[in-house]
């Protein structure tokens, strides 16, 4: 457990790396733009998402330096093109704490998406939304004020999106957006959102993935682990995966995230309602 060394520079790497890209579509036709934003951006920003996640548990400065690990958060969110870190913070705590909680943990899809979406082509139609209904569910599950974090975390990309806008233009900024709603929509990277919780195998709501994917999503793959040990970072799961081998190499696991696409599609047994939901007592915090 603790801070990751190298997280700051990794992420900081990306950043910067989607800076060049919006410098280097600027000139694009809108077609290329679009194509970019899925092919490459995409990606990008959605491991971005992911590194946020790690930084939300404080990995990359420490428990110690918990304000840096926030504003930290801020810059890697830059190049989603939206506001996200402070928000997803303040709700991923409660994904931990009430794994499947009803009216707690927003990860679980609601009612009306399980009863809706129940079709190979509704389901098809909500993995494509999926970020619409990441982002609109928690303020219909588990409305929270709005903090000073928040406004600040809005602050800040709203001035980086208008200076990108100034410098380069309209196209960098839809390169951006559209890349974070593709990347985290039908994308091979969104796989991983099925296959962390939704129960494939009766009695098993928690899921490991150790494919290659891994490399380029700080290790949210192993899942598993990282719900038994949110407080190590992604990069050291697999040293927790290899030392407790006999805990987790029997567990039901996925090898592949396009196939847990497909199956969510097409397999009638798997859908939004493939979740456990429980209820949980709320804890107050002292």
């Amino acid at each position: 457990m603790g801070a990751d060394p190298h997280l700051k520079w990794i992420v900081s790497g990306m950043v910067f790396t989607q800076l060049l890209a919006c410098y280097l579509v600027k000139d694009l036709s809108w077609k290329w733009v679009l194509f970019w934003a899925y092919a490459f951006g995409g990606c990008v920003n959605h491991s971005m998402t992911l590194a946020i996640h790690d930084i939300s548990h404080n990995v990359a400065f420490g428990n110690k330096q918990a304000r840096w690990n926030r504003w930290f958060a801020m810059f890697a969110n830059l190049p989603i093109g939206m506001p996200y870190s402070a928000s997803f913070k303040k709700y991923h705590i409660d994904h931990h704490r009430y794994l499947g909680g009803d009216g707690l943990d927003v990860d679980i899809a609601t009612d009306w998406e399980g009863w809706f979406f129940c079709s190979p082509a509704r389901k098809l139609v909500w993995l494509f939304l999926q970020p619409l209904f990441y982002a609109l569910r928690p303020l219909y599950v588990n409305p929270k004020p709005v903090t000073r974090l928040e406004i600040s975390n809005a602050v800040v990309q709203f001035m980086a999106d208008f200076i990108i806008y100034y410098l380069w233009g309209l196209k960098p900024v839809v390169y951006l957006v559209a890349g974070s709603i593709l990347g985290m929509g039908l994308h091979p990277i969104s796989g991983h959102f099925i296959a962390e919780h939704y129960m494939f195998s009766k009695g098993y709501e928690t899921y490991s993935y150790y494919g290659p994917l891994n490399y380029i999503t700080f290790n949210v793959g192993y899942h598993m682990e990282h719900h038994d040990f949110p407080s190590i970072p992604g990069s050291k799961l697999p040293l927790v995966k290899k030392m407790a081998a006999e805990f987790y190499d029997d567990l039901p696991q996925h090898t592949s995230w396009m196939r847990v696409l497909w199956d969510f599609v097409f397999d009638d047994a798997i859908g939004p309602y493939a979740r456990v939901k429980r209820t949980c007592k709320l804890v107050k915090d002292d």
